[in-house]
């Protein structure tokens, strides 16, 4: 297994890569990197999406979850750039519950590049975020969006 940190305006992120993919982003820094060039790219895209030069990002991903979690995932992956959508819009497109549309947010293992930080409480409401300083991490990332 590879990984890298990067200094992010939210924090140390560190980045894991297996087999040719993307499985994890951690907030925290290790103290020596195991890099590769699938994670060199990684950091070049990242640091595009954080100085505002770059919407998407076009990495190999392979997060490790349930196949719930992974439909999840995936409508996740369809908000754009600068968007947001509530849990609510997503479970219905999954004919699912919001409660359970949040449980799988919470469960991305690759956020910023899955972006959970675009899911919101309805009315735009910011409820909970698993990564960097919650909440405030997530209005941060949205900050960069608009």
């Amino acid at each position: 297994m590879n990984f890298l940190s990067i200094p992010t305006s939210t924090g140390p992120l560190t980045l894991f890569e297996d087999n040719g993919a993307i499985i994890v982003i951690e907030w925290g820094q290790v103290k020596r990197d195991h890099t590769s060039p699938l994670l060199a790219e990684a950091k070049t895209q990242l640091s595009e999406y954080f100085s505002q030069k770059r919407k998407t990002f076009s990495l190999p991903l392979k997060p490790n979850g349930t196949t719930f979690q992974k439909a999840v995932w995936k409508q996740i992956q369809m908000i754009p750039y600068g968007e947001t959508r509530t849990y609510g819009d997503i479970a219905i497109t999954l004919n699912s519950s919001p409660r359970a549309v949040g449980g799988a947010c919470g469960k991305n293992p690759i956020p910023i590049i899955i972006p959970c930080h675009r899911v919101t409480g309805g009315r735009g409401k910011m409820t909970g975020f698993s990564g960097g300083e919650g909440i405030h991490t997530k209005e941060a990332l949205l900050r960069i969006e608009r």
